[in-house]
Formats: C-alpha cells, sequence, structure tokens
C-alpha cells in the first residue's frame, strides 16, 4: 500500500463507502506488516515506509522461491517491482506465472513497471556516465533502478580518463545534471575528474572491471574513497542497485 492508497481509503470511509471493517482489515497490514513463507518473510509495509515495495535479491534463491516472492509482491503491493542480480532462467520460471514481469539481460534484473503515477521530471535529471563499455552492466543496473523509482535519467558510457576529451563532449548533460552516478573500474579515476566539473552531488560506483592489481574493484573502491573533488559520495563495488536508489532519494529530496 501507498500513501495515497491509505488516504482514499480513509476518504471513502468519511464518504461513508468504505466500512470499519475494511478500515480495520487495511491498518493490520499497515507500515509493519509482514507475511511469513517459512523460507522468507515478505515486508510489505515498506512500499509504505520508503515509497517502493521490496527489493528481491536474486542470487541463492531457487526459482520457486523466487517466483513466489515475487508473486506474493506483485499482488500485494500497488508499486513498481524489481529483483536484481537475476538470472534468465529464474525469469523465464517466474514469466509463466507473472507476464507483466520483463527481464533485462544486460542489467540483470527482473521487473514490473507499473506505476502509471510516477512523473519523471526532465529537469531533475539523473546522468550516469561510464568509463568503459565493460562498465555498462552495473550503469545499466543503476539506470533501471533509477528510473523504476521514477525518475528522468540519461547516460554518457565510454567515456574514461584514458581518452578524456570523450567525456568533455557531455560537458552540458554533465552541468545540467541533478544527480550523477560514476561508474568505473580500473583505477577509478573518473569519479573526481567529474565531480570536479559539477555542483551537484557525484555517487561513485567502483566496479570488478580491471587486472590482476585492480583487486576487482577494490583499487576503484580506495581511489573513489580518497577522491580530492568535492561531493563524492561512494557505494560499494558493482552496487549499481544501490547507487540507482541514492541518486532517487536525492533527486526527489
Amino acid at each position: 500500500m501507498k500513501e495515497k492508497n491509505l488516504i482514499e481509503l480513509l476518504r471513502g470511509y468519511k464518504a461513508g463507502e468504505v466500512s470499519e471493517e475494511k478500515i480495520i482489515d487495511e491498518l493490520k497490514n499497515f507500515s509493519t506488516a509482514t507475511e511469513s513463507l517459512g523460507f522468507a518473510t515478505i515486508d510489505h509495509g515498506r512500499e509504505l515506509r520508503q515509497g517502493f515495495p521490496e527489493v528481491i535479491y536474486s542470487p541463492g534463491k531457487t526459482k520457486e522461491q523466487l517466483k513466489i516472492i515475487f508473486k506474493n509482491l506483485y499482488e500485494r503491493s500497488a508499486g513498481n517491482l524489481i529483483a536484481s542480480r537475476a538470472s534468465r532462467e529464474q525469469f523465464e520460471f517466474l514469466h509463466e506465472e507473472i507476464p507483466a514481469a520483463i527481464y533485462d539481460e544486460t542489467a540483470r534484473m527482473i521487473y514490473v513497471d507499473r506505476d502509471k503515477t510516477l512523473q519523471r521530471d526532465e529537469h531533475k535529471k539523473i546522468l550516469i556516465v561510464t568509463a568503459g563499455t565493460s562498465d555498462i552492466p552495473i550503469a545499466e543496473e543503476a539506470r533501471l533502478t533509477a528510473y523504476l523509482w521514477g525518475n528522468f535519467v540519461e547516460t554518457c558510457y565510454d567515456c574514461g580518463v584514458a581518452g578524456i576529451h570523450r567525456l568533455f563532449a557531455h560537458i552540458d548533460k554533465i552541468t545540467s545534471a541533478n544527480v550523477i552516478i560514476v561508474v568505473a573500474g580500473m583505477e577509478g579515476a573518473l569519479a573526481s575528474v567529474v565531480g570536479g566539473l559539477t555542483r551537484r552531488p557525484v555517487i561513485a560506483v567502483p566496479t570488478s572491471v580491471g587486472y590482476g592489481a585492480s583487486f576487482n574493484g577494490l583499487a576503484a573502491l580506495l581511489s573513489m574513497l580518497n577522491s580530492c573533488a568535492m561531493g563524492v559520495g561512494v557505494v560499494n563495488i558493482d552496487n549499481g542497485f544501490g547507487a540507482g536508489v541514492l541518486a532517487s532519494k536525492i533527486n526527489h529530496g
């Protein structure tokens, strides 16, 4: 249930169109409502508390478990849905029962885009910038997440510091964005460069892209944490989802 659904319910009760019994039943499933499935406990109140239903992390779950959780959320919530880091096999098993679900191969995300109340403001843009093409899967996870949370999103891919003129070709987009997500592996220098070009907050996402001494993204993570540019925050390695949510919260703040 979203806040708007609760308001509609209360207005219906005030107008005499909704019974006390209906109000009581719905309030039982208010902001702290959970439901145990044995192998999982669904947080149905999260949509009201945070504006988005519980998001499912797919790795480690069987196809059956993922389908049951996703279907439960689909039937009990009103907003968009996300199952992150999902496989094609998990999607095909789930899709038989939930035809509205869509799979994004690059972002590795199963999602339902059904919230027609969202208004994506082009004047409050989230821009996602990657250093290289290999960083795009993480960037796409961030892009799709931010979009499903109700944001207007643009991208500039493959414009890292090895050819910095590629970045400057997008300077208008950088200076007009409200929030910027920078996704980079290797040495992770792009976040500092972008941070020095804008007054807006920059969310840096280190990726596990790189050769041996990159230590699966640790080198980029440490570089971004040590950025000399002002206003750069850092999420965990390969955490495109976390960057997309944080950017959305800043954008709507």
